[in-house]
């Protein structure tokens, strides 16, 4: 069975890190991206509302994206899936 990926079509700026996503398949849904938003690339977001505000959709890619050129998977978004941040900090858990 040949499946369409579900992909951002939509964004809207809340209050804080919160948007409004829209997507493919018309469901919406209000994420908090503050748990997203670590490392190099994110940290000028974080800390310029501004910037964060800047978020727009890349139609190519399906998915949002800011000026600076951080972007974030739609499928985590659509999904909920753990940030690579955090599974990385897991698994070096793991390992010592």
């Amino acid at each position: 069975m040949d499946e369409e990926l579900v992909r951002v079509k939509g964004v809207e700026v809340l209050d804080g890190f919160k948007v409004r996503l829209t997507f493919t398949n018309e469901t919406q849904k209000v994420i908090d991206l503050d748990t997203y938003l670590r490392g190099p690339v994110f940290e000028p977001i974080r800390s310029d509302p501004k910037l964060f505000r800047a978020v727009r959709v890349d139609e190519e890619a399906g998915t949002i994206v800011w000026p600076n050129g951080a972007d974030l998977d739609p499928d985590v978004l659509y999904l909920g899936l753990t940030p690579a941040w955090m599974e990385a900090e897991a698994e070096e858990l793991l390992t010592k």
